[in-house]
């Protein structure tokens, strides 16, 4: 994967296809935490951290123990190869007695509720008002349909400039953990107008029937058609 690749991935994962304003996922704490700077901040690198891990354990997690293929660990440990037959037999056995990718998804959330854990407890320990000011959000990161959607999206793949990205391609990995950042960045960005922007309306006459979340699912509404822009910049 080259330099230009990498950086085509990331602009297509923080513009082009913000899980946020192109994709509408992970909406929940995108409003919910978006109410200052602080939280937002917290919450973003938080998000970011989780998905660049849960795209590399989950991709670990499907290669090494989902997808058929003699890398499988249960294949090395329980299987063996046919006597006869060649590839085509040898395939034809994996895909009966170790393919199970029918468990994915609730693999990846399984791993992401694992490293969900670990960032609450150390947000608690190193910032107990950050862990109270995200408050139930935080834990909600396990179902933030984002963060699985990365991990699910990486096994799918992209393509950009006619090259198929993804599992199965020779730098799948790394692909990977750099959709898994940049869909973290895409979402801290979303976090941080968003919360630039309702901070400087706190001071502001807003009308008392737009006054909270009518207004907040507005501003989201027009931010994502600016977001329209960015469309054809990576191709």
């Amino acid at each position: 994967m080259t330099i230009a690749t990498i950086l085509l991935v990331l602009l297509s994962t923080i513009f082009v296809n913000n899980f946020v304003f192109a994709k509408f996922l992970g909406n929940c704490p995108y409003v919910g935490v978006s109410n200052d700077s602080k939280s937002a901040t917290g919450m973003g690198l938080a998000i970011i951290f989780v998905m660049t891990m849960a795209s590399a354990a989950s991709w670990v997690v499907y290669h090494f123990f989902l997808y058929p293929s003699t890398a499988n660990v249960l294949y090395q440990l329980f299987g063996h190869a046919p006597a006869t037959g060649g590839a085509a037999a040898l395939q034809a056995y994996l895909l009966k007695n170790f393919d199970l990718r029918f468990l994915d998804t609730l693999s990846f959330i399984l791993v992401i509720a694992v490293l969900v854990q670990f960032v609450e407890m150390v947000i608690r320990k190193v910032s107990p008002a950050l862990y109270t000011a995200l408050g139930i959000y935080l834990p909600l990161i396990t179902t933030n349909c984002a963060v699985l959607a990365v991990a699910i999206l990486n096994i799918q793949g992209m393509t950009i400039g006619g090259k198929q990205l993804g599992y199965g391609q020779p730098d799948s990995f790394l692909f990977a953990i750099i959709n898994g950042f940049g869909g973290g960045i895409g979402f801290t960005v979303a976090l941080l107008l968003m919360s630039g922007i309702r901070e400087r309306l706190a001071l502001c006459d807003v009308p008392k029937p737009l006054r909270g979340m009518p207004l907040a699912f507005v501003i989201a509404g027009l931010m994502a058609i600016a977001f329209m822009g960015f469309v054809g910049m990576v191709k």
